[in-house]
């Protein structure tokens, strides 16, 4: 099951208040949960009532494999949480700098069309009757 740690959104209109939540990524934005593990306010009065999040379960999500969306990174970076994950090892892909000859076609193509293209400009430009030759 894929799960991810998003905000649902809470509140009436534009005093907006989110839910951190964890839930499977197939349910909807505001739909079931798998678990609230915190709350964001954005219009609180005092900056430190902005942002509660319960970081034990929070680090417990992300050790179990689920992917937060862009706003939560940025709220678990305020927290300090994002820095304390173990940051996992970018495997090696060889093959994505190989030259293939697929790859050589299509550059090959591409300048060929970029000359072809700038011949049609010249041929233009020589077409187009001036201001002076037509008074």
């Amino acid at each position: 099951m894929p799960v991810v740690i998003r905000m649902k959104r809470t509140g009436r209109r534009h005093r907006p208040c989110y839910r951190i939540s964890v839930a499977d990524s197939r349910k909807a934005r505001d739909g079931r949960v798998i678990e609230t593990i915190g709350l964001y306010d954005p219009i609180a009065p005092k900056v430190e009532d902005r942002l509660t999040l319960e970081s034990e379960r929070a680090l417990h999500w992300l050790k179990e494999g689920a992917k937060p969306s862009e706003t939560v990174i940025t709220a678990l970076k305020q927290v300090g949480l994002w820095s304390e994950l173990p940051v996992k090892k970018t495997r090696k892909r060889t093959g994505r700098k190989k030259k293939t000859a697929t790859r050589a076609r299509k550059v090959e193509a591409k300048k060929v069309r970029a000359e072809r293209k700038e011949v049609r400009r010249a041929e233009r430009k020589s077409q187009k009757p001036t201001a002076e030759a037509s008074s």
